[in-house]
């Protein structure tokens, strides 16, 4: 099977609206193996050669989701097909910050860590804690709050690089760019081992750029 052949088999179901389709609700059997790959710089690539087409890719993505064993598959109602991802499905490549009145603040316009007031009924303002945003690479919107945040895993080269979940087990890498951009503004916080996380503050809660140990700490 090829790529374009999943899409006209689900037809309305992955190219209207912008509701996702429900694949953590599908359970069809599973039909092998595709020759498809999605490289660590966001490329698909199809028995080898790139897929040009970005709205081929984009409703490809909206019936992807990983499967309890690590793997990740296309899923429609009648089958799915496993394919190969070298480090993560997507990658984020910009962010902005929420505010209280849901307006929205370019990285550069505000630096992470500030906070929005907001006036109580008693007539007190409350600092309320910034929310970042991510977007990434397929249009996905996630927001740093609550359960979803930042963390570390290592990517094929070997580094330890700040990954978020966006949905049916996937997840986003940090593309480079916004990587810099976010250690730009970065806080430190020292360890008791003499270690510093870097990172920023989002719904309350640290979230981590990349770590430092005590030996590579400049005195």
């Amino acid at each position: 099977m090829n790529p374009a052949a999943i899409l006209t088999q689900l037809g309305d179901k992955a190219t209207s609206g912008k509701a996702l389709p429900p694949v953590d609700q599908w359970h069809p059997a599973h039909c092998g193996e595709m020759d498809l790959v999605i490289c660590a710089d966001g490329r698909w690539m199809h028995e080898g050669t790139p897929i040009g087409r970005a709205r081929l890719v984009h409703m490809l993505s909206r019936v992807l989701r990983r499967e309890p064993d690590g793997s990740y598959c296309l899923v429609t109602p009648a089958e799915k097909v496993t394919i190969q991802v070298e480090d993560r499905p997507f990658l984020a490549v910009d962010c902005s910050r929420v505010e209280s009145d849901s307006a929205q603040t370019e990285l550069g316009e505000a630096e992470p860590g500030q906070t929005e007031s907001v006036q109580t009924e008693s007539g007190l303002s409350e600092p309320q804690p910034d929310v970042w945003q991510l977007v990434t690479d397929q249009g996905d919107v996630v927001r740093l709050e609550g359960e979803t945040c930042l963390t570390l895993s290592e990517t094929p080269d070997g580094l330890w690089l700040p990954e978020v979940p966006v949905r049916f087990g996937l997840a986003a890498r940090l593309h480079r760019n916004l990587y810099y951009r976010l250690l730009e503004s970065a806080e430190t916080h020292e360890q008791e081992d003499g270690s510093l996380t870097l990172g920023f503050m989002s719904g309350g809660r640290f979230q981590i750029l990349g770590q430092l140990a005590a030996d590579e700490v400049e005195v």
